[in-house]
């Protein structure tokens, strides 16, 4: 399915509904970030006798590029990447926002303290991943392109919080898009995004 804000086509297939179709028992949601992980996700998905919703953000066919092996490769569903380790704050998110914290991270030598934690599916979720990292730094993000009522980051924010409260330094943060329909005009959609906020959230949480 089609996703994601960043190209400058106001609302047309460019809200994220991921969060709607975690409500539905039996349904598995992917949703990867990087070229060789969509032909693998993918290609698990074929082999899974249970239906999967595939997302894929429109901005990533144009934005990002990688070299894809030829042949058969899998992922598991339900393993999540740390992308990045780090020792201070954890980011947990999927799609592009891996990207936009991966921009962050090298922008603002944050190398080290961020610790990136790419979800790949949503559903099934790979809480044991997320837990080990907040155990770790003790201070999470949760970054999502969604808006922030009703998205699949207040999900995983309450679960860290109920089952990882001890480990925690500070609150579980969660970084979201306004609440409007999605601009057209290039300019507002960037200031729309996710993207836009995080930097304030990190810093945040690294004053704790």
């Amino acid at each position: 399915m089609p996703t994601g804000a960043g190209v400058a086509d106001g609302p047309f297939h460019s809200q994220s509904t991921e969060a709607w179709f975690t409500h539905v028992p039996g349904l598995k949601v992917v949703y990867p970030a990087f070229p060789a992980e969509a032909k693998a996700l993918l290609m698990s998905s074929f082999n899974e006798p249970n239906p999967i919703l595939f997302f894929e953000h429109k901005a990533m066919y144009r934005t990002v590029r990688e070299e894809v092996e030829e042949g058969a490769q899998f992922i598991e569903l339900g393993k999540a990447d740390v992308v990045r380790s780090g020792t201070d704050v954890t980011v947990v998110t999927y799609g592009m926002g891996v990207h936009w914290t991966l921009d962050l991270i090298d922008d603002e030598d944050l190398a080290g303290q961020l610790e990136l934690i790419n979800l790949r599916t949503l559903v099934p979720l790979d809480f044991n991943a997320i837990r080990s990292s907040a155990e770790r730094t003790g201070k999470v993000i949760v970054l999502q392109e969604d808006v922030a009522v009703g998205g699949y980051a207040e999900h995983i924010a309450s679960r860290i919080a109920q089952e990882c409260w001890e480990a925690l330094d500070g609150p579980v943060i969660t970084v979201s898009s306004d609440a409007t329909p999605v601009p057209f005009h290039a300019a507002l959609e960037e200031g729309f995004l996710a993207k836009s906020k995080l930097n304030d959230a990190v810093q945040k949480l690294l004053s704790y």
